[in-house]
């Protein structure tokens, strides 16, 4: 007699199908539509009583769509294979992290300051890296460049765990990577 086993997909394929299924959810949930907190037309010198912290942001709004979209960018950038010849990628993956980054500021209005500022100060200390991993690829180079990624991704950790307290799909991997 033979037994039957059932063949479960990895656990990773089962997390990023719903991830991607949430994501699309999400986009085409949200047909563009202003949301009620749209006025801060006036900045304050104290951001923490400012009327965007006192509205908690759902889970699709646009705060959390862009952290989400800063998250896959970080995950893409921690994730890559650092060595030789690396540094233009590396660069490039810089550039659309710093471009997400600059996005989610934009929406959060000053909240996270603290966390995107630490982010900003490693994702400096990496375009350094980068820049002499491209001019003179050694091992010290490398060295380097990968210290100042995980930077980047403890950095990105700690914004993405207080983003979650917002926006829990956030947090789901709120630590990127390395």
């Amino acid at each position: 007699m033979r037994r039957l086993t059932a063949i479960r997909p990895p656990r990773w394929q089962t997390i990023a199908a719903a991830a991607g299924t949430a994501l699309l959810a999400a986009a085409c949930g949200s047909s563009g539509t202003p949301s009620s907190g749209s006025s801060p037309s006036t900045t304050s010198a104290a951001p923490s009583s400012a009327a965007p912290s006192s509205a908690a942001p759902g889970p699709t709004s646009a705060v959390c769509q862009d952290a989400a979209a800063l998250r896959a960018s970080i995950n893409t950038l921690t994730h890559v294979q650092v060595g030789q010849g690396m540094g233009d990628e590396i660069k490039s993956d810089l550039a659309d992290v710093r471009a997400k980054l600059n996005t989610f500021k934009a929406q959060a209005h000053g909240q996270w300051q603290s966390q995107t500022s630490a982010l900003s100060a490693s994702l400096d200390k990496l375009q350094t890296a980068a820049s002499n991993l491209t001019s003179n690829p050694s091992a010290s180079a490398v060295s380097a460049t990968v210290t100042a990624l995980r930077g980047v991704s403890a950095a990105a950790g700690s914004l993405l765990s207080a983003i979650g307290t917002k926006c829990p799909s956030v947090s789901a991997s709120a630590s990127p990577g390395m």
